[in-house]
């Protein structure tokens, strides 16, 4: 980030990213009392995905960073993308 910009958000967007965050927290509650089996957790750990995707992107403020830093972010995001579909094959396969 360019440290002689400011990047101050309006009270409009913060509290749109906030009924949103609430909104999907709501539905990850829902989500687990419906009984989907081994589709739970799969949906939880999603919707948990896209929160923190809404919390690094706003709150804290990753889309003015460079892309370099846009991408390094990506890459953790995949990473950990990869080790949730090979804890799933494990546990499929048991």
């Amino acid at each position: 980030m360019k440290n002689h910009e400011d990047h101050t958000s309006s009270y409009s967007l913060n509290l749109t990213v906030l009924l949103i965050l609430l909104i999907l927290t709501t539905i990850s509650v829902l989500a687990v009392k419906f009984h989907l089996g081994a589709f739970t957790v799969a949906v939880a750990l999603i919707i948990a995905s896209v929160k923190v995707a809404i919390v690094l992107t706003y709150f804290m403020h990753l889309k003015f960073e460079d892309l370099l830093l846009r991408l390094m972010v990506g890459g953790v995001f995949l990473l950990f993308a990869i080790v949730v579909v090979i804890t799933f094959i494990d546990y499929y396969f048991r």
